[in-house]
């Protein structure tokens, strides 16, 4: 990383490679052979140059570069978070936005409502009485019953266009520990430069999702903003219905050569997301997987344990983290790539809500992720089937034996899932709503497998299939014994989905045609959008900043 870009006083953690690792070093050829264009297509961004981006791994030095940056707002700050608690953490953070706020910067806040169900309303009176402007996303609405999966999962602070912050870390104790309690690890960045810029636009798009847009006067324009290094970068936004992250994983993941490391905390991948990796695997590239031992949503890491089988027959190494809770999100590969950001690998994050990631070209803060990564498996038990392994999995250069758990261990694993509740703290509900989606799928397909007997069932899988089998029935008897009561609440849901969904249809179809009018009264007679003569773009040329934004900002096209 270039010189300068870690903050003055910040507390960064050592990370020492093994002797010989080649660990830290580019794969031979990996950066001039990555594939910018196809980056560009499938992170829906142009490639940002000129950044300067740092590492964050502690949650009190991050928190601690997040209140530097807001009381050094000029213009103005925005802070979107999943998750605001009315703790130690919340206030310091809620003092610091008031404060700036009292002196006359504009400063909003989005936090979303399920994220922040429990923190209460005096916290953001307090922030409202100073004049902070407070949107909360997605609250539940009777005419839209299944909006509220898509959930705002970003965790982003922008100051005057020039920084953000994009990670993992959301606002509460657990993210800075206690005494009596460690905390939590998470991975975030710290950015300077155009990509700055458009995480500030993309905080402008979430703004005007729930209510009027952001002033004009506000707006930042990546393509002019003052560069602050030489990092490319790309901002990976990702919206409901959009595969994003997705699709960038499956790139990286067919493009890798050597190393393909990810840490994830909710890993609940889809199908898709797991035959990537495997694919990447049986090529011979190292293919690591890290998630937490000890979930803070217990039935989640169940859940999770019930993928492995797949992954470890194909040569993906998993490992779990054995301290409180790992909460990064990121990927790293060859030495010369990595993503940070928000996005868990679970239907819920890749399909359902809004996140946001930056994937960066450099070799400097690869190595780092990497070395992170490392650190991180020093406290981790690998996981190996009991079988005999299909493939010899790579080892680095100098790497020892690290301690393993068997797929299967000796004991129940009910006598598992009582231990994780034991050690379970009172942490993020990370997905809600929406990862309960990517666990009734797993649960379906564990479920679908059992009985065509596609593949033998282990533990993990047994323990998700006897839930399920046990929830068929009761709901079994409760329809055998209360065929009344049943009935009555299926019509209710059904009518309530049908009386929704029809208002909704009818409000849809109103907007269509006014809007078919509006454009109708933008051109004369006689000359209708067809006969508009496009643009011509040239199919080789890579995409610019003002393309894209063209592209991606709602209030600069004409929906049709």
């Amino acid at each position: 990383m270039e010189q300068g870009a870690l903050p003055p006083g910040s507390s960064a953690r050592t990370l020492a490679l093994r002797s010989g690792a080649e660990v830290g070093r580019p794969v031979p050829g990996a950066h001039d052979a990555f594939p910018l264009e196809a980056m560009a297509r499938a992170t829906g961004s142009p490639r940002l140059e000129g950044n300067r981006i740092a590492l964050q791994f502690e949650g009190s030095s991050t928190f601690d570069r997040w209140v530097e940056a807001i009381d050094a707002a000029e213009r103005f700050v925005h802070f979107e978070n999943y998750i605001l608690r009315d703790d130690r953490i919340g206030r310091v953070f809620r003092d610091a936005l008031v404060a700036k706020a009292r002196q006359g910067i504009p400063v909003r806040v989005v936090y979303d409502w399920m994220g922040c169900w429990a923190t209460p309303r005096r916290y953001w009176k307090t922030f409202r009485e100073a004049g902070v402007q407070v949107r909360a996303f997605n609250r539940p609405n009777i005419r839209d019953p299944l909006g509220i999966l898509q959930r705002d999962h970003r965790k982003l602070v922008c100051v005057d266009g020039r920084v953000a912050f994009v990670g993992g870390f959301c606002v509460g104790q657990e993210w800075a520990g206690s005494a009596d309690q460690p905390p939590w690890r998470d991975t975030g960045v710290e950015i300077h430069g155009p990509a700055a810029a458009a995480a500030t636009r993309a905080f402008g798009r979430v703004w005007a999702e729930i209510g009027d847009p952001m002033p004009i006067d506000l707006d930042v324009d990546p393509a002019t903003a003052p560069r602050a290094g030489s990092m490319p970068a790309w901002l990976i936004e990702g919206e409901p219905n959009r595969t994003r992250v997705f699709r960038t994983l499956s790139l990286v993941a067919a493009h890798a050569r050597r190393r393909l490391w990810i840490t994830d905390p909710y890993f609940v991948a889809p199908r898709p997301v797991s035959e990537a990796l495997a694919a990447s695997a049986a090529a011979g590239v190292d293919v690591r997987v890290l998630v937490p031992a000890h979930n803070n949503w217990p039935w989640v890491g169940s859940l999770s344990r019930g993928g492995y089988r797949f992954l470890l027959e194909h040569g993906v190494r998993l490992f779990e983290w054995q301290g409180p809770m790992i909460h990064a999100k990121t990927a790293v590969a060859d030495g010369v790539w990595g993503r940070v950001g928000s996005s868990n690998l679970n239907a819920a994050s890749l399909l359902g809500n809004w996140e946001i990631d930056v994937g960066v070209l450099d070799a400097d803060l690869a190595g780092q992720l990497e070395g992170l990564f490392l650190a991180d498996l020093a406290s981790s038990v690998e996981i190996v089937l009991p079988a005999r392994r299909t493939f010899a999995l790579p080892r680095l250069p100098g790497e020892r034996d690290m301690p393993t758990a068997s797929l299967e261990p000796e004991g129940s694993l009910p006598q598992r899932l009582v231990g994780e509740l034991r050690q379970r703290t009172s942490g993020e509900r990370s997905g809600s709503t929406g990862w309960r989606v990517a666990d009734f799928v797993r649960a379906g397909s564990i479920f679908g497998d059992a009985l065509a007997g596609h593949r033998p069932l282990g533990r993990e899988d047994r323990t998700v299939l006897g839930t399920v089998s046990t929830m068929a029935l009761v709901l079994a008897v409760v329809l055998a014994f209360l065929p009344h009561v049943a009935g009555w609440l299926l019509a209710a849901v059904l009518a309530w989905l049908g009386v929704t969904g029809s208002v909704r249809a009818f409000l849809e179809a109103r907007r269509a045609r006014e809007r078919e009018v509006g454009l109708g009264a933008s051109y004369p007679v006689g000359a209708g959008p067809d006969s508009v003569s496009p643009p011509l773009i040239d199919p080789d040329a890579s995409p610019t900043v003002s393309e894209t934004d063209a592209v991606a900002h709602p209030s600069q096209r004409t929906e049709v």
